[in-house]
């Protein structure tokens, strides 16, 4: 069974590298904080992600949410 993706029509990309830099991490970071926790990105999709080219998994979102500490709400909110 495929994994869902979750549509960039939100935006979540820009919400990811706003929360990402206000918590002062950088790409490769986060991508290190994802790997250790078993979440599979690589930083050119994270890239892609940031930039709503390339939707996002389901499990990489919250992956995303545990490691800037963050919430769905945060993470999901409109511009």
């Amino acid at each position: 069974m495929e994994e869902q993706k979750v549509k960039q029509d939100i935006f979540i990309g820009g919400n990811i590298r706003k929360i990402r830099e206000s918590e002062k991490v950088g790409q490769t970071e986060l991508v290190r904080r994802l790997q250790l926790e078993g979440v599979s990105m690589t930083r050119e999709t994270l890239v892609k992600i940031e930039r709503g080219t390339q939707h996002i998994r389901a499990t990489q979102l919250r992956g995303i949410r545990d490691a800037l500490h963050t919430t769905y709400d945060a993470l999901l909110a409109g511009s």
